[in-house]
């Protein structure tokens, strides 16, 4: 399953509750797919790697050491470098040619590696519009376009 959402949540421990009812109508095992940014990536990436068996694919849009860049802290690239140890498969999204080397688009390009690796996109999303290229709304009407299963598990952002 893939993984999309928003980097700021206003109750991630609700959240995770949210995500372990979704996780508990899926067949086990599971894999998550995630780009392990901040937020609902490393959420249900951690989430699955809770339960029995449970996998992890990372799918990065960049070099890890250009990709802690983004990260708000220390501890945030504590955090994805132990979720980066746990993973089974780490994979960087390579540019397609001709390269759009921007951080936006290897974003968008890992956004939809995640979508082409998974059966079911689970979307931790506030039902809003995107706030970019490659976003969690662009991403959750890809996937329906796609005819995937689409889990939205309704939150709400930080301030």
């Amino acid at each position: 399953m893939g993984v999309t959402g928003h980097r700021s949540l206003a109750d991630p421990a609700g959240v995770r509750v949210a995500v372990d009812v979704v996780l508990d109508r899926l067949d086990p095992p599971l894999t998550a797919v995630s780009s392990l940014a901040e937020g609902a990536d490393r959420l249900v990436a951690r989430a699955v790697l809770d339960r029995p068996e449970g996998r992890l694919v990372a799918l990065l849009p960049l070099e890890p050491d250009d990709y802690v860049a983004d990260f708000a802290d220390e501890a945030s690239c504590e955090e994805f470098n132990e979720l980066l140890a746990a993973a089974d498969e780490v994979r960087v999204i390579a540019p397609p040619a001709p390269d759009d080397g921007s951080r936006e688009a290897a974003y968008e390009r890992a956004g939809r590696a995640v979508l082409e690796g998974c059966d079911v996109l689970v979307a931790l999303w506030d039902g809003g519009p995107g706030r970019g290229r490659g976003g969690t709304a662009e991403l959750v009407a890809e996937a329906r376009e796609r005819g995937r299963w689409v889990v939205v598990v309704d939150v709400e952002r930080a301030p």
